[in-house]
């Protein structure tokens, strides 16, 4: 069985899109494929699917409704089962640790070539260990520079989470990295074939089982949203600084244009493959499915995350509302020309901007809570 996790470092570039149409084309091409909706609080994946909310999926699992084949539900689609989400559960977007280790282990005893996972969007720590629950995991971004920023971000914070799961507690390594965690700004200015280098003269033996763990991580991109052929560009840069700063090979599985049709499918409650085959972005979805067709199954060797959630935290785990990480990657793709000085300035307006705009909401938000109570006083 070939799994793989499907994510995204930002929501609304299409993962769920790749993620629905990619298991029917599998499925059509003979293969035995499950898709599971895995992105908790905002599951949606059955609507891109047409399917009907379903009564069973992951929170009944969660909560003890059902066992977990009871949840593997079938399609119209030929080979293809789906697993639904549940986002009108409460706290189910934030799993506990034995919940998630629940659902990986039922994972890995599936029967089907392929388990296609629908993450959500961002880099909480539940995401990243479902994201390396296999080498191969596909990250979708776009041309913006948003997108392309979050998409390498999603990267280093998973190669640092492999990091974190390959140094056991009180071992010279896993010291060593919670100091550098006390100095954020520290950790972040060191790329990580340097940190190898410096791990393997101070724990050799863990630093070579890292290592391994680096070589097997074949991580896949897929550019979505392209207007030009000039926007493809923009893997490739990202697969320049990933290479250089993470010391990881990305292989682009392709590129998807924008396309209109995608809506006009999903208002009709059908898979884009299926409203239009022949369309633009059809035939690039069939693409990225006869590569994945292709391609060899990798496996990680057997490691767990387990540990980390009592002992090592991830460093700078919700990364997003970090600063002095957000300069790090932007510093990062500025370096290997992802990111241009214009666009740099760009994407610093547009944040000023949407501040500015929170600010207003909030400011009238307030004066409308201040007449709300003085009105309810006088009653």
């Amino acid at each position: 069985m070939q799994i793989i996790p499907i994510a995204s470092g930002k929501g609304g570039v299409g993962k769920s899109l790749l993620s629905a149409n990619l298991a029917i084309a599998l499925g059509q091409a003979g293969k035995k494929v499950i898709l599971a909706d895995l992105d908790l609080g905002a599951s949606n994946l059955h609507l891109v699917i047409g399917q009907f909310s379903a009564k069973k999926g992951i929170g009944t699992f969660i909560t003890g409704e059902n066992k977990f084949e009871d949840i593997i539900q079938p399609t119209e689609y030929e080979n293809v089962s789906f697993i639904a989400g549940d986002s009108e559960i409460p706290g189910l977007s934030t799993l506990k640790s034995a919940q998630k280790n629940s659902i990986i282990r039922n994972f890995r005893n599936l029967n089907c070539d392929y388990l296609i996972i629908d993450l959500g969007a961002g880099t909480h720590l539940t995401i990243l260990d479902l994201f390396l629950l296999s080498p191969q995991g596909i990250v979708v971004t776009a041309p913006t520079v948003t997108a392309t920023l979050n998409g390498y971000l999603f990267l280093k914070n998973a190669v640092f989470r492999l990091m974190a799961s390959s140094f056991k507690k009180n071992s010279p390594a896993a010291k060593y990295l919670e100091k550098l965690k006390n100095d954020s700004s520290s950790l972040q200015r060191l790329y990580i074939p340097k940190m190898i280098e410096a791990l393997r003269e101070i724990d050799p033996e863990n630093a070579a089982v890292f290592e391994n763990r680096m070589r097997q991580f074949h991580p896949r991109l897929v550019m979505n949203m392209i207007d030009e052929p000039k926007d493809a560009d923009k893997a490739l840069k990202i697969r320049r600084s990933c290479q250089q700063y993470l010391g990881i090979d990305v292989e682009s599985l392709g590129v998807m244009y924008r396309d209109t049709l995608q809506d006009k499918a999903l208002s009709s409650r059908l898979p884009v493959i299926n409203y239009k085959p022949n369309a633009v972005i059809s035939q690039a979805i069939y693409r990225i499915a006869e590569k994945i067709l292709q391609s060899e199954t990798f496996q990680f060797d057997d490691f767990s995350t387990d540990v980390l959630d009592s002992t090592y935290e991830l460093a700078n785990e919700e990364a997003n509302d970090d600063y002095s990480q957000k300069m790090s990657y932007v510093e990062d793709l500025v370096g290997t020309g992802a990111l241009s000085m214009g666009e740099l300035a760009e994407t610093i307006k547009t944040q000023q901007y949407e501040l500015n705009q929170l600010r207003n909401e909030n400011l009238l938000l307030k004066s409308k809570l201040v007449k709300a109570a003085s009105q309810g006083f006088k009653i």
